[in-house]
């Protein structure tokens, strides 16, 4: 097995919580795009990063069964893993473009765009209950972000991610990248409650800009 980290990225204020990432932190181990997207499907974890140039921030994404251009929890724990190893970066690399990056406290955070997370629906529900009550995943096809308001006027929302894409991730516990999408639909900031115990910190930044924060901790 490739020498890899397992983080837990957008883990809850208790402690709980957190969506399990691989890190692969010496990409080189495994150079060829083919034998990434095989590795990303033996370790089964929702992403799989692997770290291609720490100093340049260089990084490429997969889930189990695609490469990803940007994605949210990933670029959030490799920020939060490259400054524990003194490694910091205020700029991430993925194909889809320059990510900057920043901690604030204990909050880890990455500004994207809505545009790199193309391909995951949104659905607003009536209620907390509602999401809760979900099937897992919902029937239907396609990524689905489900949510409702736990309290619309402070911004703070309950949502659960089903990727619905047929390589075994039924549930993703933390999604940064649908929590981008919609913090651009409703241009505002979120407090975003999410899978079993998660939570991710959103905010519009600019014109198309995005930025999504959390706690990452190793697994």
């Amino acid at each position: 097995m490739v020498d890899h980290v397992v983080l837990r990225v957008f883990v809850g204020p208790d402690g709980r919580g957190g969506n399990p990432l691989g890190v692969v932190t010496d990409g080189a181990q495994v150079p060829d795009a083919d034998e990434r997207q095989r590795l990303a499907a033996q370790l089964g974890y929702s992403e799989t990063l692997f770290v291609d140039d720490a100093s340049r921030g260089a990084v490429d994404i997969y889930t189990p069964s695609a490469r990803l251009p940007f994605a949210g929890h990933p670029l959030v724990g490799i920020s939060w893993l490259l400054r524990e190893r003194g490694q910091g970066t205020e700029v991430l690399r993925p194909p889809a473009g320059d990510v900057r990056t920043w901690a604030d406290g204990d909050i880890t955070w990455i500004r994207g765009r809505a545009e790199w997370a193309s391909g995951r629906r949104t659905r607003q529900y009536a209620s907390a209950a509602e999401v809760d009550a979900l099937p897992a995943p919902p029937p239907g096809e396609g990524w689905l972000y489900a949510w409702a308001w736990l309290d619309e006027a402070a911004g703070r929302v309950r949502a659960r991610a089903f990727p619905r894409r047929g390589d075994n991730i039924v549930e993703d516990e933390a999604t940064g990248a649908a929590a981008v999408i919609l913090t651009a639909e409703l241009g505002r900031p979120l407090d975003i409650r999410q899978g079993a115990a998660s939570q991710l910190l959103t905010r519009p930044h600019g014109t198309g800009w995005i930025e999504v924060g959390g706690r990452t901790a190793f697994a």
